[in-house]
């Protein structure tokens, strides 16, 4: 009787340090944040082609960040999936001939919870002009994902 006892306050201890040793159970999806001072581009600004711009946004998780990626694309039908509330003036419906398309995965330094994003961006000169959609998606190291889709135009450079 009195290992029973024994062995039962044993096994007691060992679930209790297990359960005490556990990770963060992660549950959340991270956050985008494309709305601070900041941050850029914002829904319906414009953009140049033959420029550069430079992409900021803070990410954040309950846990541990991973990766995101950024997808530029053309509107030219007037598709909608942008995830911002306020709709931009679109130009009219066109036919791609060379439209724009940016498609590329960043990783996110291991360990991190919060990251301010900043990546420089290039749009030659050579696509076509119009609507397009800048489309963010964020990855926390659980899998867990949060997309951001805002509305832009790519334009001609006024200088030309």
């Amino acid at each position: 009787m009195m290992n029973d006892i024994k062995i039962a306050i044993l096994i007691f201890f060992i679930m209790l340090s297990f359960a005490c040793n556990r990770d963060p159970i992660d549950d959340q999806k991270p956050v985008i944040d494309m709305n601070g001072e900041d941050s850029f581009p914002n829904n319906c600004d414009t953009l140049y082609l033959g420029s550069s711009f430079t992409f900021r946004a803070l990410f954040t998780d309950n846990v541990q960040l991973g990766s995101f990626s950024i997808d530029i694309h053309n509107n030219f039908d007037h598709h909608s999936h942008s995830t911002d509330v306020n709709e931009c003036q679109l130009l009219p419906v066109k036919t791609p001939v060379n439209p724009f398309v940016f498609i590329k995965e960043y990783e996110i330094p291991a360990g991190l919870d919060e990251y301010q994003a900043v990546t420089e961006i290039s749009i030659p000169e050579n696509y076509d002009e119009g609507d397009y959609h800048f489309f963010v998606s964020l990855t926390d190291r659980e899998g867990w994902r949060s997309v951001k889709g805002i509305s832009l135009k790519i334009l001609k450079n006024a200088k030309e």
